[in-house]
């Protein structure tokens, strides 16, 4: 088994080794320009001064000199890839020592409107998405974070524990796609999802024929013009008819430049990413499968983007200052907009395949990344038949790896449907319940999670473990509790079973109250099939077990007063916690209090 801090150790240095022996290069060919320049400028001066050389031996060193051009733009990239490389072992490094939280992207966009995912840190600053996320184009964050916010079915998570397993040793491909997928900031392939859905302008390849005749007709009459053999009067009227003929299609050009102009920044970096996974066999079914969308034409979809790329070119070469007074007379920018919009029709449904494509693949090298990263986490048992979620030597994976406690939970099957959690304040029942759900939500997307073993069924999650009042809404904690548990138990009855996690349950209201409505509640969803843990300081919710049977189960965590300060194992035990810290903790800060 390959130690991954070894191996990223080992590549940071060969990292460094190609970034030294790329300045060594860089310094050369610099050195060579400023040579070849040099060599340039005194032709120049022989062959207009003294006239001792012919103009024509400017040639040589003009071509060695674009020559150098393009060999310096190939040392400065390979520079650059090897420095962006080893940024990525860096971080890897960071993930390993549990440094990484707050570095790159946090996914909090994907906050919005979801149910559970601020209670399992799913996305945001620390959360799960940001330790996961490789991911370099808008289309696999926007994956990978729907992964996270919906469970799949059984099944497609069956294929992508597949594909993870299959991508997790292949360390050089996962370094490639990153390298390549980084040559921007991030890739912004929602505008060329966007251009795909749009509908084509319309522009026929009769429209395009009749543009480039024109074209041709005019470089003919202009030819003909300057030697003398046609008047310039047909040359200016030829000239008058095609601009009529070119402002015919003037809005619908208009609308195909605009809608390529900034999805065409990223038809490269999709061009390089596309090339490197069209190079690499698979032989899992999901990766499989994203070969055969990038295969299913007879011209490899990087062939296809290339043609597209040169169309572009094509409108953007209209801004060059030799060819722009040219480019209205040979009708560049129209033909241009029929090529792009003739592309766009024959194209479009597959290339928004090839976009998805590349967003599952980024989005299970994420997940393979992690599976590298901890290769004594497994892939969780999925059956069918449930609820069930039976954990041994579970933990949360947001904690570093080697100072996490550890605890077994058994929901569902043979154990009990509930388990009641009672403890101290600070003793690990809410990192508990988060535990569980970050764990549901990575098994499901198809991940490895932090845990010895762990079986379960498919399962819904239901949470209300971070509930705060909304000024906004004019509601108390309270209130957003218990709209919160009724979504919950909406949920419940929902096709999927369901697994809540209940932290504090009826927090807001008074000891009886909180009794009665806790007992209901909990009663409610297990008649639903639901499982699941409730979290509580009031030992009377502990009675449940007497009035719901063997469904329910108490657990606790404890803690110790150790030379004045409190200290917690984080281990879970059977039974309801015997003693409670708050007096002793607000003793400990220096406030007077008593027993009476």
């Amino acid at each position: 088994m390959t130690d991954p801090r070894a191996e990223y150790q080992t590549r940071i240095v060969r990292c460094d080794e190609r970034v030294a022996r790329g300045e060594r290069h860089h310094l050369i060919v610099s050195n060579l320009r400023l040579a070849t320049a040099g060599v340039a400028v005194l032709v120049a001066w022989l062959a207009f001064g003294p006239n001792v050389l012919s103009p024509a031996w400017l040639i040589t060193p003009a071509l060695a000199f674009l020559a150098l051009v393009v060999i310096h733009a190939g040392v400065l990239q390979r520079n650059e890839r090897a420095a962006r490389a080893r940024r990525i072992y860096l971080r890897g490094l960071d993930r390993l020592d549990g440094r990484w939280a707050g570095s790159g992207p946090d996914g909090a966009r994907f906050l919005e409107d979801h149910p559970y995912a601020r209670d399992l840190d799913l996305f945001g600053p620390g959360s799960l998405f940001q330790l996961l996320d490789t991911a370099r184009t808008e289309a696999g964050q926007e994956t990978l974070a729907d992964w996270l916010r919906s469970p799949a079915p059984n099944d497609d998570a069956r294929a992508r524990q597949a594909a993870v397993a299959e991508l997790a040793p292949l360390v050089d491909f996962r370094e490639d796609l990153a390298v390549l997928a980084a040559e921007a900031h991030v890739g912004k392939t929602g505008a060329l999802i966007e251009w795909t859905a749009a509908l084509p302008a319309g522009l026929t390849t009769a429209a395009g024929r009749l543009l480039a005749a024109c074209a041709c007709v005019t470089v003919a009459l202009l030819t003909f013009g300057f030697a003398g053999r046609v008047p310039s009067s047909l040359v200016v009227l030829w000239l008058a008819a095609q601009t009529i003929i070119a402002l015919w299609w003037r809005k619908r050009v208009a609308l195909v430049l605009g809608r390529i102009d900034t999805p065409a920044y990223d038809l490269g970096l999709i061009v390089e990413l596309i090339q490197r996974i069209e190079r690499e066999p698979f032989n899992s079914p999901r990766l499989a499968a994203i070969h055969r969308t990038l295969f299913q034409g007879r011209a490899s979809p990087s062939a296809l983007i290339a043609k597209l790329r040169r169309y572009v070119a094509a409108v953007d070469a209209t801004e060059n200052q030799l060819f722009r007074p040219l480019a209205p007379l040979l009708l560049v920018r129209s033909q241009a907009a029929v090529a792009i919009d003739r592309w766009h029709a024959a194209n479009r449904a597959a290339l928004a395949a090839w976009l998805q494509a590349v967003g599952d693949l980024e989005a299970l090298s994420s997940l393979a990344t992690h599976a590298y990263e901890h290769p004594a986490d497994p892939f969780p048992d999925l059956q069918e038949d449930g609820p069930v979620f039976e954990a041994e030597a579970l933990a949360h994976p947001l904690l570093v790896e080697s100072s996490a406690v550890r605890n077994d939970v058994a929901l569902g099957g043979a154990g009990p449907r509930v388990l009641i959690v009672s403890g101290s304040n600070m003793s690990g029942k809410s990192t508990l319940l988060r535990a569980v759900g970050a764990n549901v939500v990575l098994a499901l997307a198809g991940g490895p999670v932090r845990a010895v073993r762990l079986t379960m069924s498919p399962l819904a999650v239901g949470a209300t473990i971070r509930v705060e009042d909304s000024l906004q809404e004019g509601h108390s904690r309270f209130y957003t509790e218990i709209l919160r548990i009724r979504d919950i138990v909406v949920a419940a009855r929902g096709s999927r079973p369901l697994i809540f996690l209940l932290d504090e349950i009826l927090h807001g209201t008074n000891s009886h109250d909180r009794r009665i409505g806790a007992e209901a509640i909990i009663r409610t969803l297990v008649e639903a099939g639901a499982i699941g843990l409730v979290t509580t300081h009031d030992l009377a919710l502990t009675e449940l077990t007497s009035t719901l049977g063997a469904r329910v189960a108490n657990v606790h965590f404890k803690d110790e007063m150790v030379d004045g300060r409190l200290v917690f194992d984080y281990r879970m035990r059977p039974g309801v916690v015997a003693r409670s810290n708050a007096l002793a903790l607000m003793r400990a800060v220096g406030l007077d209090v008593r027993n009476f």
